[in-house]
């Protein structure tokens, strides 16, 4: 007897760690038509052989309805006259769709009768309270005219586009204005919210490439197209000050633009990630910007080429305290680690990323702790550009130093079967403490798909809500510094990451094993500090300024 004890013993010490390191594998579950999210991406009709096709859309998460849930607002392409297929007029006046969340894991379709209508090709929206009246407005980015949606508070929203002259210009280069995406910020700190809208190119549907005639043109034979700043003036209208402040680059290829303190110094900074030129970084020298970006060692990937940037993804990806950039690009991606001292080194190839993104073509990702382990794992959405060729998506996962290793195929089917991915925003959709995926294909299958998140909270996490004296739009680009025993985490307010997307409004971050935060101190934009101690984890939490946590 006293054998079969100590048998069945040593069978418990061996089985049982394995039984459970099985129940927390974590395993991303794709139930966008289980869900009701029945999104398809067109781009105008059935060939894929322009950019503007090949470029896709992206995917913007906020909670329209001030219901707790996180909503998903998910844009399309259409049929353009002169540029679409003839055969393509059946996607005349394709609709984005506005995804309300039921809070039982499935979603309804409301933009027509919350009356967004816009029948544009969309690429980007930024979800934004303009008016501080505690409702999310939207302002929607296009190929052609850019449309601000106010929201009215009850489920409605109003094109207030010609009251805040934020349209932008019907041309720009000769062709129609193509924008690509928004940051908000006060950039002059007179307490009114600015934006920075960025452009890509100038668009010539005529042009057939003398490069490669039997394929579409590369975007090095066009010209460019200005991103532009505007400035809230006091009767709420919005006027260019690009020029003003040293950022008119008329013929920059802007794919994506964020801002960020990265140098720590107390101001925003912009990083505008170019296509086939050297990004940009705006370093602000309290009120006047200054190009930066090969001076800082952001510009080009490690083998000094100009590559086809997408955007700049934010974290601190070895737990120094400083925040690193990601750059997803057509070749293998750009992993930039800050050093501190306002520069960057290239760690793409000894980080490990290197090797799995090469040939991919990489779009959106996204730097996110999808275990809850308290490090920030990669995750990208991949298609050729120039050809519909497909590619396998990567989920790349931190060993808590900046070293990654493809792990995607071992949690999820998603991640072995091969799309073109464009457009991905990391949210907690169901409210249960750990990240899921939703992403936008242009390949011929065209469905979204929403990857949930199932064994991620079986670690410990908080989720943060900040919010300014003048509301949520103020607490954009604050800093969140979270202590644990001995581990510090740094993570940035900051929803516009990802390529022509904007992530859900709240700061995520996995605690491990810790089941207090022993220190968080929230760093506001306008430079002052508070700190808090002893706070409660598993649970999302209201920070709003001066007034504590909730």
């Amino acid at each position: 007897m006293k054998n079969k004890l100590q048998l069945f013993y040593c069978l418990f010490l061996v089985v049982f760690p394995v039984l459970l390191l099985a129940q927390q594998k974590v395993m991303f579950t794709d139930v966008a038509a289980a869900s009701g999210i029945d999104f398809k991406y067109t781009f105008g009709d059935y060939t894929y052989e322009n950019i503007l096709e090949s470029s896709g859309s992206g995917i913007t998460v906020f909670d329209y309805n001030n219901d707790g849930l996180m909503d998903l607002f998910m844009m399309s392409g259409t049929y353009l006259e002169g540029i679409s297929d003839e055969g393509g007029a059946a996607f005349k006046n394709s609709r984005d769709k506005l995804y309300k969340n039921n809070g039982n894991g499935t979603f309804t379709e409301t933009g027509k009768q919350a009356g967004i209508n816009d029948l544009q090709w969309s690429m980007a929206a930024g979800a934004i309270d303009l008016d501080q009246d505690g409702f999310e407005d939207l302002y929607l980015l296009n190929y052609g005219s850019n449309v601000f949606y106010h929201n009215n508070g009850d489920g409605t929203f109003k094109d207030i586009t010609s009251e805040l002259g934020l349209a932008g210009p019907e041309k720009l280069n000769g062709f129609t204005k193509w924008s690509i995406g928004v940051s908000f910020w006060d950039y002059n700190l007179d307490g009114r919210l600015d934006a920075m809208v960025g452009n890509f190119l100038a668009f010539d549907p005529a042009y057939i490439s003398t490069q490669t005639p039997g394929m579409m043109p590369h975007p090095s034979e066009y010209k460019g197209q200005a991103s532009m700043l505007y400035e809230q003036m006091a009767d709420g209208r919005f006027q260019d000050v690009t020029e003003k402040n040293g950022l008119l680059y008329p013929d920059s290829k802007c794919m994506g633009l964020t801002v960020v303190d990265y140098d720590d110094d107390g101001d925003m900074d912009i990083f505008q990630a170019n296509d086939h030129q050297f990004n940009f970084l705006f370093r602000n020298d309290g009120g006047t910007f200054k190009e930066v970006g090969i001076a800082s060692g952001v510009a080009a990937n490690s083998k000094g080429q100009k590559t086809g940037s997408m955007h700049a993804t934010l974290g601190d990806i070895d737990g120094d305290g400083l925040l690193d950039i990601f750059v997803s690009d057509l070749k293998y991606g750009a992993l930039y680690r800050n050093k501190g001292n306002g520069l960057f080194e290239d760690i793409t190839e000894t980080s490990g990323i290197a090797g799995p993104m090469a040939g991919k073509g990489g779009w959106g990702a996204a730097l996110f702790d999808y275990d809850n382990d308290g490090d920030l794992d990669l995750i990208t959405a991949n298609g050729t550009a120039e050809e519909l060729i497909l590619q396998y998506p990567l989920l790349l996962e931190n060993d808590g130093k900046g070293n990654f290793k493809d792990v995607g195929q071992m949690h999820g089917a998603y991640f072995s079967t091969k799309r073109s991915g464009r457009g991905l925003v990391v949210w907690d959709y169901d409210n249960d403490g750990d990240m899921d995926v939703s992403i936008s294909h242009v390949d011929l299958i065209a469905s979204a798909s929403l990857l949930r998140n199932d064994g991620g909270n079986s670690k410990n996490w908080v989720g943060l809500t900040l919010k300014g004296e003048q509301g949520l739009a103020s607490g954009i680009g604050a800093k969140v510094t979270v202590r644990t025993g001995d581990k510090k985490q740094v993570m940035v307010n900051q929803w516009t990451s990802g390529y022509l997307s904007n992530n859900e409004p709240r700061v995520h971050v996995g605690l491990g094993d810790h089941s207090i935060i022993d220190e968080l101190s929230i760093q506001w934009p306008d430079g002052s500090e508070e700190v808090f101690n002893q706070v409660p984890v598993n649970q999302y939490l209201d920070f709003n300024k001066g007034k504590g946590y909730q």
